[in-house]
């Protein structure tokens, strides 16, 4: 132990506050290092503990700052108990905890009669909601808004002012709405009485001369103008008397050129027509036709007595049918099938009348009574038509 500091004169905050000196450490240093409050380090020095919350923390508060100054932590702790009246205490004792505030005893009368009690939830106003920045952002905005909108108003305003500037020459009228006014008549202007010229040019282009007279041109005169007979082949006497006849006649019957022969006059055709092809069901059958294209020209479910004809196409269409023992095929008015046995699907059956007369054969009437009945009724419809016209 240092000598002198037994000495009753001496006090303990001096003794502290000159080792922190010879340290060179102020109080924000030592709260710092020590991570204990400036304040707390002061009221040890001072030998108060009034500045302490809590009693039980003082003991090694004393005790850490002597040892940060290097002095003995126990006779220091006794010090400062002789200079400020400390009275130690254990963790346990009531006093450990400091002072406990008081609290008045509970008055119902007065609980009641408060108009702000502390148990009740408080009604926030609708100001507290508001914020005073966002108030501000709001006008600045608004402000922004009008100033815009004001310098369009402005712009457009001006954009559509026109302004008039008086010129040199006075305007005057230099179009006639007579086409027939002679195109290099100057016209004079009204005012200034100043002769403008006209430009012949576009007038010549685009406006029609006055004509005296309609000049009227047939339409059929180019063809009117022609000679059928420069074109004709020679004709022998005998056949040259009956066409000059012929031409002769009346004009409904008038014939230029030599006449043809009726038999040669008949209109014929390059091939005979193709034969058609039906399909016919016997009964319900499903069915679908095909094009070479991939065109679906039916697909159904045909019913008892119903016929399809085949349109006449550059490649035969192909048949897929199910239920085929009532599917048949009718070329050229003669009956081919069925398409298979029995209610079999059958698939890819070229549909040209010289697959179907090589594929199937004629149909036998007396193995199938609808198909039969079918005929019949298909036979009987022609005789009736004719009698009906008869």
């Amino acid at each position: 132990m240092p000598p002198g500091f037994d000495d009753p004169d001496i006090r303990l905050g001096d003794l502290m506050r000159g080792e922190r000196a010879t340290l060179g450490k102020s109080l924000l240093d030592v709260q710092r290092e020590l991570r204990i409050r400036a304040s707390y380090v002061a009221a040890i020095e001072n030998c108060d503990i009034s500045a302490f919350d809590t009693p039980s923390f003082i003991a090694g508060y004393v005790r850490s700052y002597a040892r940060y100054l290097g002095m003995d932590a126990e006779w220091t702790f006794r010090r400062f108990c002789q200079e400020s009246g400390f009275q130690p205490t254990h963790g346990m004792a009531p006093s450990a905890a400091g002072p406990k505030p008081q609290r008045r005893p509970s008055d119902p009368a007065e609980a009641l009669a408060n108009p702000h009690p502390i148990f009740l939830p408080r009604q926030e106003s609708v100001w507290s909601s508001i914020e005073p920045r966002a108030i501000g952002s709001l006008l600045v905005m608004a402000v922004l808004a009008c100033g815009l909108g004001y310098g369009g108003w402005a712009v457009l305003q001006e954009v559509q002012k026109v302004n008039l500037t008086p010129g040199e020459q006075a305007p005057g009228v230099i179009a006639a709405l007579d086409p027939v006014q002679e195109a290099a008549a100057p016209e004079t202007v009204d005012s200034a009485q100043v002769n403008l010229p006209r430009p012949e040019g576009l007038d010549r282009t685009y406006r029609p001369q006055a004509l005296e007279v309609p000049v009227l041109i047939a339409r059929d005169g180019p063809i009117a103008a022609i000679d059928p007979g420069l074109n004709a082949p020679a004709m022998q006497p005998e056949q040259a008397e009956p066409a000059i006849r012929t031409a002769q006649g009346p004009a409904q019957d008038r014939v230029y050129g030599p006449q043809m022969p009726p038999e040669q006059a008949a209109v014929r055709t390059v091939a005979p027509d193709a034969p058609e092809v039906e399909i016919l069901a016997a009964r319900p059958a499903w069915v679908r036709v095909t094009a070479a294209d991939g065109t679906v020209l039916l697909e159904k479910t045909m019913d008892a007595g119903e016929r399809f004809a085949l349109p006449k196409l550059e490649a035969p269409p192909v048949l897929r049918a199910g239920n085929s023992g009532a599917v048949y095929f009718a070329v050229n008015g003669r009956t081919y099938g069925p398409a298979a046995p029995g209610a079999k699907v059958v698939k890819n059956v070229e549909l040209s009348p010289t697959a179907l007369t090589a594929q199937y054969v004629f149909a036998d009437l007396s193995k199938d009574p609808q198909l039969a009945e079918m005929m019949a009724l298909a036979s009987a419809e022609p005789a009736e038509q004719a009698s009906a016209q008869d």
